[in-house]
C-alpha cells in the first residue's frame, strides 16, 4: 500500500495572522504619531506668541526710554546754545575793549615814530611841506594821541585802492576796517568808497548801508577781492562823500585809509576839503575826519620824502576836520 506524502502549503492561516497583526500594529503607531503633532505645533505656535508678545512689549519700552533721552538731548542741546550765544557775546565785547586799547597803544606808538621821520626828513622837505608842519608841536604825554571819538551815527570809509596798498598793506587794512567797525556796536548808516570815490556796493550808490552783523561781514568779505582804479588821492573820495551824505541832523565820521600822496599841491587838497567840510563856524566842520597812514613807503628805500608827506597832509587833514590822525608803525 503506497503511503502518500502531505502537500505543505507556504501560505497557512497562522501566517496570515501575523503578517496581519504586523500591519495592523504599524498602522496604529502612523495614527499615533500623526495625533501627537498637532498637540507639539499648537504649543510651539502658542510658545512663539509668547515670545512675541514679551520682544513687542520690551520694543515699547525701549522706544519710551529713547524718547525721554531725545527730550533730554534736545534740553541740553538748546542749553548748550544759550550758553555758546553768551559766550559769543562776551568775546565780541572783550574783542572791543581789546580792539580800543589796542588802537590807543598803536596810535600812541605810531605817532612817536611818525614823528621821528617827520623831524629826519625835515632836511629835505620842500617849501609847500614846511608851510604845513609850521604849526606842528610834538604833542603832551598827557594829551589825546590818535584817540577817536565815537559820538557820531554813521561811519564812511574812504580807502586808498592803489597797487602798493593792494600789494603790501591789504590785510592790514582789513583788520582796521574791523577794528574800527568794533569800535561802534551799532550805527545807523555804513558806507564805503575808494579814494577815487566809487562805491564797495553798486546797489548803495548814494545811499546808506544799513548796518547789521551780515552786512558788516559782507563789507569785510568784499573788501578782500576790492580793487577799483586809484590815483593815491583822497580828495574826491573825501568831497563827493562829504557832499553826497552830509545832512546837519547826522553826526558823521570819516575815515580816510592810504600810504602816498600823489596828487598834486597839498595844500590845494587841505583848502578843498575845508571848503567842502565847513560849517560857517571857525572851528566845527560838517564831519569828522579821521585818517590812518599805513607805513608802506617806509619799507622802501628812498621813499621816505613821500612817506613824510602823506603823513603831513593827513595830519592836517584831521586836524582841520575835528578828527584824529594814527599813524601806524608796521604792517604786520
Amino acid at each position: 500500500m503506497r503511503t502518500r506524502r502531505r502537500q505543505t502549503e507556504v501560505f497557512n492561516l497562522s501566517f496570515l495572522d501575523v503578517i496581519s497583526c504586523g500591519f495592523g500594529a504599524i498602522i496604529l503607531l502612523l495614527v499615533l504619531s500623526k495625533i501627537s503633532e498637532p498637540r507639539v505645533i499648537e504649543q510651539t505656535n502658542v510658545d512663539l506668541s509668547g515670545l512675541v508678545i514679551k520682544m513687542e512689549e520690551e520694543l515699547h519700552e525701549i522706544r519710551g526710554e529713547t524718547q525721554i533721552l531725545n527730550r533730554h538731548l534736545i534740553a541740553r542741546q538748546e542749553q548748550l546754545s544759550e550758553h555758546k550765544e553768551k559766550l559769543a557775546r562776551l568775546q565780541g565785547a572783550l574783542t572791543n575793549i581789546e580792539g580800543q586799547y589796542h588802537l590807543a597803544s598803536t596810535a600812541s606808538e605810531a605817532q612817536s615814530l611818525i614823528v621821528d621821520e617827520l623831524k629826519s626828513a625835515k632836511q629835505e622837505l620842500s617849501d609847500e611841506m614846511r608851510h604845513l608842519l609850521s604849526d606842528y608841536q610834538r604833542p603832551k604825554e598827557d594829551a589825546v594821541i590818535g584817540g577817536i571819538p565815537v559820538d557820531s551815527e554813521y561811519i564812511i570809509f574812504v580807502i586808498d585802492t592803489s597797487g602798493s596798498m593792494q600789494r603790501f598793506a591789504w590785510p592790514l587794512v582789513r583788520r582796521k576796517m574791523k577794528e574800527i567797525l568794533d569800535i561802534y556796536p551799532r550805527v545807523k548808516g555804513v558806507q564805503v568808497l575808494n579814494d577815487m570815490g566809487d562805491y564797495m556796493f553798486s546797489q548803495y550808490a548814494g545811499r546808506w548801508i544799513p548796518d547789521s552783523k551780515a552786512r558788516r561781514r559782507a563789507i569785510l568779505d568784499r573788501l578782500s577781492t576790492w580793487a577799483p582804479f586809484s590815483n593815491s588821492s583822497p580828495v574826491e573820495g573825501v568831497t563827493k562823500a562829504i557832499q553826497r551824505f552830509y545832512a546837519p541832523d547826522k553826526r558823521i565820521s570819516l575815515y580816510v585809509f592810504g600810504d602816498d600822496f600823489s596828487g598834486g599841491l597839498m595844500q590845494n587838497v587841505v583848502d578843498t576839503v575845508r571848503q567842502k567840510n565847513s560849517s560857517g563856524r571857525s572851528k566845527d566842520s560838517r564831519v569828522r575826519i579821521h585818517t590812518i597812514g599805513f607805513p608802506v613807503l617806509l619799507a622802501q628805500p628812498g621813499a621816505g620824502q613821500n612817506a613824510a608827506r602823506f603823513a603831513a597832509l593827513m595830519r592836517r587833514l584831521a586836524e582841520d576836520n575835528n578828527g584824529s590822525f594814527v599813524g601806524l608803525s608796521s604792517l604786520k
